[in-house]
């Protein structure tokens, strides 16, 4: 299986982002990760996972590590109710990132994802690499 950890970074809220992940096959690791001039640390957290998915050409089993639990539950609980409710939330309002959230479905289709939630800016040394990666990519 191929895990993938995630992050998603913001100077202000919207303000500069980055994005970053990192890719662990075999043993191997590979780091992604991009920038946006003005956007959400939401809009970054999705695009990580995103651009990640997008890496591969053909179907994998891949885990996706994430210390973001908007990106982990938007995408296995919220998302349905939201499709149901014509992309309200549940105080009938919009959803935001309506655009990144129906990218994302599209990708968790092509492969076989499994989601897991990590605490952010603790141990997992992953999860700090990509921190670390993501906020990089702001002052690329």
């Amino acid at each position: 299986m191929i895990e993938i950890y995630t992050d998603g970074a913001c100077l202000g809220n919207p303000g500069p982002g980055g994005w970053a992940a990192i890719i662990l096959i075999n043993g191997n690791q590979k780091v992604i990760s991009g920038q946006s001039v003005k956007t959400t640390n939401n809009r970054m957290e999705l695009t990580a996972s995103i651009k990640s998915l997008e890496y591969f050409k053909s179907k994998k089993k891949i885990c996706i590590y994430t210390d973001s639990k908007y990106l982990k539950d938007g995408i296995t609980k919220w998302i349905i109710k939201w499709e149901k409710n014509n992309w309200k939330n549940s105080k009938k309002q919009d959803v935001k990132n309506k655009d990144l959230w129906e990218k994302l479905k599209i990708l968790i289709k092509l492969h076989e994802v499994s989601w897991s939630w990590v605490k952010a800016h603790s141990t997992n040394s992953f999860n700090n690499l990509a921190d670390k990666f993501a906020k990089e990519a702001i002052k690329s």
